[in-house]
């Protein structure tokens, strides 16, 4: 794969992909999210970071539409989430893979092509298109192996071909790299950046700051609210700091004094 940064990426199409107003996720007696108020551009890598525990997923699981008791205003690709129509425009990788273990790597991804586009007048377009996701993956070599054979990484990028399938315009990825090792994060990130050259958007989860410099945009999460909106660099000039880590770490101590001063 060739190395990708967040400058070579071609310009975004128009409007954001994401927009949210006030929105909040009440889970029993807790307030998950808080009046989060953010954009995410189309044809962008958007990284959201922040500890485990801040509502990364939850946030990620209500631009799906598959988080109950939200309230404010949501829109993804310009309808409001959950709406049926965005379900073929919205590709969603969860934390853990999600592949059948008893199918070769191949036949998982023909069955999800199956339920994509059904019948046989779509035999052809399915077959290229779970070559390409295979391909894009870089698990040609591995095509006919069994799922449940395959390393908890290769697991993931067969989960990943699985949201490719369908040329989403959106994909949600839900912390895609947590465990795995540094060359295999590297050749995730430069297919993103691939698929970002394709007009694809990411939103990307992760509590690893080093993968903040590889967004082209940044929402940085604390405790269900969101600290900053911006891209790497104006975070760090912003902070006076040099690298993405300690600019967070900068906002924490400023929203943690803001605290103090209000008590």
């Amino acid at each position: 794969m060739m190395n990708y940064s967040a400058e070579q990426a071609a310009p975004p199409p128009h409007g954001p992909a994401v927009t949210a107003r006030d929105l909040t996720v009440v889970r029993g007696p807790r307030t998950v999210l808080r009046g989060l108020r953010f954009a995410v551009p189309r044809g962008r890598i958007t990284g959201l970071l922040g500890p485990s525990g801040c509502g990364k997923t939850t946030l990620m699981r209500a631009v799906v539409g598959t988080q109950a008791n939200v309230t404010g205003t949501l829109e993804v690709l310009g309808r409001p989430a959950g709406d049926a129509a965005l379900r073929p425009r919205i590709g969603y990788v969860t934390q853990a893979p999600s592949v059948y273990t008893d199918l070769t790597v191949r036949q998982n991804l023909d069955y999800f092509a199956h339920v994509l586009r059904p019948g046989r007048d779509h035999r052809e377009a399915r077959h290229d298109a779970v070559t390409r996701a295979i391909a894009d993956v870089d698990l040609t070599s591995h095509e006919n192996a069994l799922a449940g054979n395959l390393s908890g990484g290769q697991s993931s990028r067969v989960s990943l071909a699985v949201a490719l399938l369908g040329t989403p315009e959106l994909l949600v990825l839900d912390e895609p790299t947590v465990g795995l090792d540094p060359v295999l994060r590297r050749d995730l990130w430069n297919l993103f950046h691939t698929l970002a050259d394709r007009g694809t958007t990411l939103l990307i989860s992760s509590h690893v700051m080093d993968e903040a410099e590889r967004c082209h945009r940044l929402l940085l999460m604390r405790a269900g609210r969101i600290l900053a909106e911006d891209t790497p660099d104006a975070l760090r000039a912003r902070t006076a700091t040099a690298t993405a880590e300690e600019a967070f770490l900068h906002l924490v101590d400023e929203a943690d004094s803001r605290q103090e001063t209000l008590r």
